[in-house]
Protein backbone atom coordinates (compact mmCIF):
# COMPACT_ATOMS: atom_id res chain seq x y z
CA UNK A 1 0.00 0.00 0.00
CA UNK A 2 1.27 3.28 -1.08
CA UNK A 3 -0.46 5.65 1.40
CA UNK A 4 -0.84 8.32 -0.99
CA UNK A 5 -4.20 9.50 1.23
CA UNK A 6 -3.03 8.13 4.52
CA UNK A 7 -5.52 9.68 7.20
CA UNK A 8 -7.28 11.78 5.27
CA UNK A 9 -11.07 12.07 5.51
CA UNK A 10 -12.72 12.15 1.93
CA UNK A 11 -16.39 13.09 1.31
CA UNK A 12 -17.27 11.16 -2.12
CA UNK A 13 -20.85 12.15 -3.72
CA UNK A 14 -22.13 9.32 -5.84
CA UNK A 15 -19.97 6.56 -4.21
CA UNK A 16 -22.23 3.69 -4.59
CA UNK A 17 -21.12 2.07 -7.89
CA UNK A 18 -19.70 2.63 -11.16
CA UNK A 19 -16.59 5.44 -11.44
CA UNK A 20 -17.21 6.69 -7.68
CA UNK A 21 -17.13 3.25 -6.11
CA UNK A 22 -13.96 2.46 -7.89
CA UNK A 23 -12.65 6.06 -6.77
CA UNK A 24 -14.18 4.69 -3.01
CA UNK A 25 -12.30 1.80 -2.96
CA UNK A 26 -9.60 3.26 -4.11
CA UNK A 27 -8.91 5.66 -1.36
CA UNK A 28 -9.35 3.68 1.23
CA UNK A 29 -6.62 1.24 -0.61
CA UNK A 30 -4.61 4.79 -0.48
CA UNK A 31 -5.56 5.08 3.25
CA UNK A 32 -8.39 7.58 3.68
CA UNK A 33 -11.42 7.14 5.22
CA UNK A 34 -14.39 8.00 2.99
CA UNK A 35 -17.79 9.45 3.38
CA UNK A 36 -19.98 8.06 0.67
CA UNK A 37 -22.65 10.13 0.03
CA UNK A 38 -25.50 8.77 -2.17
CA UNK A 39 -29.11 8.44 -2.51
CA UNK A 40 -28.76 4.47 -2.89
CA UNK A 41 -28.03 4.12 0.43
CA UNK A 42 -27.97 -0.12 0.27
CA UNK A 43 -25.20 0.04 -2.38
CA UNK A 44 -23.22 2.93 -1.01
CA UNK A 45 -23.26 0.48 2.76
CA UNK A 46 -22.09 -2.69 0.14
CA UNK A 47 -19.32 0.03 -1.14
CA UNK A 48 -18.14 0.97 2.21
CA UNK A 49 -17.98 -2.00 3.76
CA UNK A 50 -15.90 -3.49 0.96
CA UNK A 51 -13.51 -0.46 1.15
CA UNK A 52 -13.09 -0.48 4.57
CA UNK A 53 -10.64 1.36 6.30
CA UNK A 54 -13.54 3.11 8.73
CA UNK A 55 -15.82 4.15 5.48
CA UNK A 56 -19.44 4.60 5.75
CA UNK A 57 -22.29 5.45 3.42
CA UNK A 58 -24.54 8.54 3.89
CA UNK A 59 -27.80 8.71 2.43
CA UNK A 60 -28.45 11.59 1.35
CA UNK A 61 -30.33 13.27 -2.33
CA UNK A 62 -27.08 15.68 -3.76
CA UNK A 63 -29.86 18.12 -5.05
CA UNK A 64 -31.24 18.95 -1.72
CA UNK A 65 -28.97 21.04 0.30
CA UNK A 66 -30.34 20.24 3.61
CA UNK A 67 -28.96 16.79 3.12
CA UNK A 68 -26.02 17.82 2.22
CA UNK A 69 -25.55 20.23 5.04
CA UNK A 70 -25.85 16.61 7.49
CA UNK A 71 -23.97 15.04 5.46
CA UNK A 72 -21.08 17.33 6.04
CA UNK A 73 -22.18 17.35 9.85
CA UNK A 74 -21.87 13.57 10.11
CA UNK A 75 -18.55 13.28 8.79
CA UNK A 76 -17.06 16.40 10.68
CA UNK A 77 -18.96 14.82 13.93
CA UNK A 78 -17.35 11.56 13.37
CA UNK A 79 -13.96 12.20 12.28
CA UNK A 80 -13.68 16.29 12.60
CA UNK A 81 -11.79 17.09 9.43
CA UNK A 82 -12.56 16.80 5.80
CA UNK A 83 -9.81 16.77 3.56
CA UNK A 84 -11.12 16.29 0.17
CA UNK A 85 -14.58 16.57 -1.32
CA UNK A 86 -14.87 14.59 -4.99
CA UNK A 87 -18.08 16.04 -6.62
CA UNK A 88 -18.85 12.47 -8.69
CA UNK A 89 -22.56 12.40 -7.95
CA UNK A 90 -24.02 13.11 -12.03
CA UNK A 91 -26.88 11.86 -14.08
CA UNK A 92 -26.92 11.57 -18.35
CA UNK A 93 -30.78 12.11 -18.58
CA UNK A 94 -32.26 12.50 -21.93
CA UNK A 95 -31.05 11.65 -24.85
CA UNK A 96 -31.94 14.25 -26.74
CA UNK A 97 -31.47 18.31 -28.23
CA UNK A 98 -32.36 21.20 -26.43
CA UNK A 99 -35.64 22.04 -27.73
CA UNK A 100 -37.33 18.73 -26.99
CA UNK A 101 -35.74 18.69 -23.48
CA UNK A 102 -38.31 19.12 -20.71
CA UNK A 103 -37.78 21.56 -18.36
CA UNK A 104 -38.22 19.10 -15.53
CA UNK A 105 -35.31 17.17 -16.85
CA UNK A 106 -33.35 20.34 -17.32
CA UNK A 107 -33.72 20.90 -13.59
CA UNK A 108 -32.90 17.52 -12.61
CA UNK A 109 -29.85 17.50 -14.53
CA UNK A 110 -28.96 21.24 -13.34
CA UNK A 111 -29.73 20.56 -10.09
CA UNK A 112 -28.22 16.72 -9.47
CA UNK A 113 -25.04 17.49 -12.12
CA UNK A 114 -23.94 21.09 -11.31
CA UNK A 115 -25.53 22.67 -8.24
CA UNK A 116 -24.76 19.76 -6.37
CA UNK A 117 -21.01 20.99 -6.52
CA UNK A 118 -22.37 24.10 -4.99
CA UNK A 119 -23.94 22.46 -2.13
CA UNK A 120 -20.66 20.41 -0.99
CA UNK A 121 -18.87 23.63 -1.39
CA UNK A 122 -21.41 26.07 0.47
CA UNK A 123 -20.92 23.51 3.63
CA UNK A 124 -17.48 21.76 3.49
CA UNK A 125 -15.85 24.54 2.90
CA UNK A 126 -14.44 25.82 6.15
CA UNK A 127 -13.23 22.46 6.87
CA UNK A 128 -11.56 22.53 3.81
CA UNK A 129 -9.95 25.97 4.57
CA UNK A 130 -9.40 23.99 8.33
CA UNK A 131 -7.38 21.59 6.06
CA UNK A 132 -6.21 23.20 3.36
CA UNK A 133 -7.84 21.14 1.05
CA UNK A 134 -9.09 19.59 -2.18
CA UNK A 135 -11.99 19.87 -4.31
CA UNK A 136 -12.38 17.46 -7.56
CA UNK A 137 -14.91 17.47 -9.44
CA UNK A 138 -16.06 14.18 -12.14
CA UNK A 139 -17.08 16.50 -15.39
CA UNK A 140 -16.62 14.81 -18.93
CA UNK A 141 -15.02 14.76 -22.22
CA UNK A 142 -18.61 15.93 -23.73
CA UNK A 143 -18.12 19.08 -21.67
CA UNK A 144 -15.54 19.84 -24.13
CA UNK A 145 -16.14 18.51 -27.44
CA UNK A 146 -19.87 19.01 -27.14
CA UNK A 147 -21.56 15.79 -27.76
CA UNK A 148 -24.65 15.50 -30.01
CA UNK A 149 -28.88 14.57 -28.50
CA UNK A 150 -27.38 15.68 -25.09
CA UNK A 151 -27.61 19.18 -24.41
CA UNK A 152 -28.63 19.35 -20.83
CA UNK A 153 -26.13 16.82 -19.60
CA UNK A 154 -23.15 18.66 -22.18
CA UNK A 155 -24.40 22.32 -20.73
CA UNK A 156 -24.02 20.60 -16.98
CA UNK A 157 -20.73 19.41 -17.28
CA UNK A 158 -19.69 22.21 -19.20
CA UNK A 159 -20.41 24.32 -16.33
CA UNK A 160 -18.73 22.37 -14.23
CA UNK A 161 -15.68 22.94 -16.37
CA UNK A 162 -16.11 26.51 -15.94
CA UNK A 163 -16.58 26.45 -12.48
CA UNK A 164 -13.80 24.58 -11.39
CA UNK A 165 -11.11 27.18 -13.20
CA UNK A 166 -13.06 30.01 -11.10
CA UNK A 167 -13.63 27.70 -7.78
CA UNK A 168 -10.01 27.50 -8.07
CA UNK A 169 -8.90 31.01 -8.60
CA UNK A 170 -11.41 32.04 -5.68
CA UNK A 171 -9.58 29.29 -3.42
CA UNK A 172 -5.94 29.66 -4.20
CA UNK A 173 -5.64 32.15 -1.45
CA UNK A 174 -6.80 29.90 1.16
CA UNK A 175 -4.47 26.87 -0.02
CA UNK A 176 -7.25 24.77 -1.08
CA UNK A 177 -6.94 22.83 -4.92
CA UNK A 178 -9.99 22.83 -7.38
CA UNK A 179 -9.72 20.31 -10.28
CA UNK A 180 -11.22 18.23 -12.67
CA UNK A 181 -11.26 14.88 -14.53
CA UNK A 182 -12.75 14.32 -17.84
CA UNK A 183 -13.64 10.71 -18.52
CA UNK A 184 -14.55 9.52 -21.97
CA UNK A 185 -16.04 6.43 -22.24
CA UNK A 186 -15.28 3.72 -19.33
CA UNK A 187 -17.04 0.72 -18.97
CA UNK A 188 -19.32 1.00 -15.69
CA UNK A 189 -22.03 -2.11 -14.57
CA UNK A 190 -24.72 0.36 -16.69
CA UNK A 191 -22.64 0.86 -19.56
CA UNK A 192 -22.25 -2.85 -20.07
CA UNK A 193 -26.00 -3.48 -19.65
CA UNK A 194 -26.95 -1.32 -21.85
CA UNK A 195 -23.79 -2.30 -24.63
CA UNK A 196 -25.91 -5.38 -24.07
CA UNK A 197 -29.05 -4.46 -24.92
CA UNK A 198 -28.28 -2.99 -28.17
CA UNK A 199 -29.00 -4.79 -31.71
CA UNK A 200 -25.79 -6.13 -32.13
CA UNK A 201 -23.21 -5.63 -28.68
CA UNK A 202 -20.16 -6.91 -30.22
CA UNK A 203 -20.22 -4.24 -33.26
CA UNK A 204 -21.11 -1.48 -30.25
CA UNK A 205 -18.27 -2.38 -27.95
CA UNK A 206 -15.84 -2.08 -31.09
CA UNK A 207 -17.54 1.41 -31.51
CA UNK A 208 -16.42 2.14 -28.08
CA UNK A 209 -12.89 0.97 -28.81
CA UNK A 210 -12.20 2.67 -31.95
CA UNK A 211 -13.19 5.90 -30.01
CA UNK A 212 -9.52 5.93 -28.41
CA UNK A 213 -6.32 6.11 -29.83
CA UNK A 214 -5.18 3.39 -27.02
CA UNK A 215 -7.58 1.32 -29.24
CA UNK A 216 -9.43 -0.46 -26.26
CA UNK A 217 -12.51 0.80 -23.39
CA UNK A 218 -11.10 0.94 -19.88
CA UNK A 219 -13.13 0.26 -16.49
CA UNK A 220 -13.34 3.03 -13.96
CA UNK A 221 -9.90 2.30 -12.30
CA UNK A 222 -8.26 4.75 -14.69
CA UNK A 223 -10.22 7.12 -13.70
CA UNK A 224 -9.96 6.51 -9.55
CA UNK A 225 -6.30 6.43 -10.57
CA UNK A 226 -6.30 10.05 -12.08
CA UNK A 227 -8.66 10.81 -8.55
CA UNK A 228 -6.19 9.43 -5.99
CA UNK A 229 -3.24 11.45 -7.25
CA UNK A 230 -5.25 14.65 -7.68
CA UNK A 231 -6.65 14.80 -4.42
CA UNK A 232 -2.60 13.55 -2.94
CA UNK A 233 0.11 15.66 -2.38
CA UNK A 234 1.44 14.59 -5.60
CA UNK A 235 -0.07 16.74 -7.06
CA UNK A 236 0.10 19.76 -4.70
CA UNK A 237 1.01 22.47 -7.52
CA UNK A 238 -1.31 21.44 -9.27
CA UNK A 239 -5.20 23.82 -9.58
CA UNK A 240 -7.67 24.96 -12.03
CA UNK A 241 -6.56 21.67 -14.01
CA UNK A 242 -9.24 19.74 -16.57
CA UNK A 243 -7.65 16.55 -17.20
CA UNK A 244 -8.42 14.38 -19.91
CA UNK A 245 -8.37 10.52 -18.93
CA UNK A 246 -9.41 9.76 -22.51
CA UNK A 247 -6.99 7.67 -24.26
CA UNK A 248 -6.96 10.59 -26.53
CA UNK A 249 -10.14 10.32 -27.81
CA UNK A 250 -10.48 13.68 -28.51
CA UNK A 251 -7.36 14.12 -30.91
CA UNK A 252 -8.18 11.68 -33.45
CA UNK A 253 -12.45 12.00 -32.33
CA UNK A 254 -13.74 9.56 -35.36
CA UNK A 255 -17.26 9.28 -34.70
Amino acid sequence: MKNNLSNKVILLTGGATGIGRDCALAYAREGAVVGIVDRNFEEARKTATEAGNNSFAIEADVSNGHAIELAVKALLDRFGRIDAIHNNAGIVGPSRPLHETSEAEWDELQNINLKSVYWTTKYGFEALVASKGTILNTASMVGLLGQQDHAAYVATKGGMISLTKAMAADYGKHGIRVNAVCPAIVWTPMLERWADSQSDPDATRQLFNEMSLLGYTPHGDVISDTAVFLLSDQSRFITGCILPVSGGAEIGYKR
